[in-house]
């Protein structure tokens, strides 16, 4: 029953800072929008258009939810780890806490990733089958609502796909994968990254390039880190083991002399 008053409290405390994130982001909604679309102005692409009356209205209300979602996820993670917490030994605790805060950090760099290098990449690919073809003037008329989606998807696709590394040291620090069986499955880990890289990436060939390629070389850090973490457990075993030899056996009662501690 505590546990559920917890989780409770902890949703209302989330709720209640999401809406006001979310109120704030509604302001400063245009802003945030001008933002987002500054890949596409660097395109050469400098029109938007709404077909349907509340398109432009109802994109403005999902950037204000996007970016609320996106300010409030270091409180979210951590409301997540105080319930969570209480149930774990310290030495969970101690294993887990650092990817925990490393989270954020490796999600901002995916987003930023997505928003610096790979949407104007691919808009720049997108844009140019633009021209005559065959005597008709093909031109790109991006929507609103259309434009909003490539985005969002981009951003919480990279964002979410840059959190593999920590993902996997978890996995691997509780025992559930091994480094062999990471090594091991290269191949699969190919496939599942492509399957990825389709779900969560605009259908084209060239966006879904431009998130396997960092996500595969994501896993092999991921298996280069773990490779480090264990190099590193190993010398400092090593080190303790030493450093107990050259202490030697501790000395028994009286000082090791036979008969006591008394006068001889």
């Amino acid at each position: 029953m505590e546990h559920l008053i917890e989780l409770r409290r902890r949703l209302l405390w989330s709720v209640g800072l999401l809406v006001l994130l979310f109120a704030a982001c509604l302001y400063f909604a245009k802003p945030i929008f001008g933002f987002l679309v500054q890949p596409l102005l660097q395109a050469g692409e400098g029109r938007l258009i709404y077909t349907d009356v509340f398109e432009a209205f109802f994109a403005e209300v999902k950037v204000a939810l996007f970016a609320a979602l996106m300010l409030g996820f270091p409180f979210f993670a951590i409301q997540i780890w105080k319930f969570v917490a209480p149930g774990l030994y310290a030495k969970e605790k101690k294993a887990l806490l650092p990817f925990l805060m490393l989270t954020p950090v490796f999600f901002l760099t995916g987003a930023a990733f997505a928003y610096y290098v790979a949407m104007p990449w691919a808009l720049h690919f997108l844009l140019g089958f633009q021209g005559d073809v065959g005597g008709v003037q093909r031109e790109a008329l991006p929507g609103v609502g259309n434009y909003l989606t490539f985005c969002t998807r981009f951003l919480f696709g990279f964002g979410v796909a840059f959190l593999t590394p920590i993902l996997l040291m978890i996995l691997e620090r509780t025992g559930i994968v091994t480094l062999q069986q990471l090594t091991k499955h290269r191949r699969y880990a190919i496939v599942a990254s492509a399957a990825v890289s389709a779900v969560l990436t605009p259908p084209d060939a060239v966006s879904m390039m431009l998130l396997l390629v960092p996500l595969y070389s994501l896993y092999e850090l991921a298996i280069l880190a773990i490779r480090v973490t264990h190099w590193r457990a190993a010398r400092n075993a090593s080190a303790s083991a030493s450093a107990e030899k050259s202490e030697g056996p501790e000395a028994p009662p009286g000082g090791g002399r036979v008969g006591g501690s008394g006068p001889i």
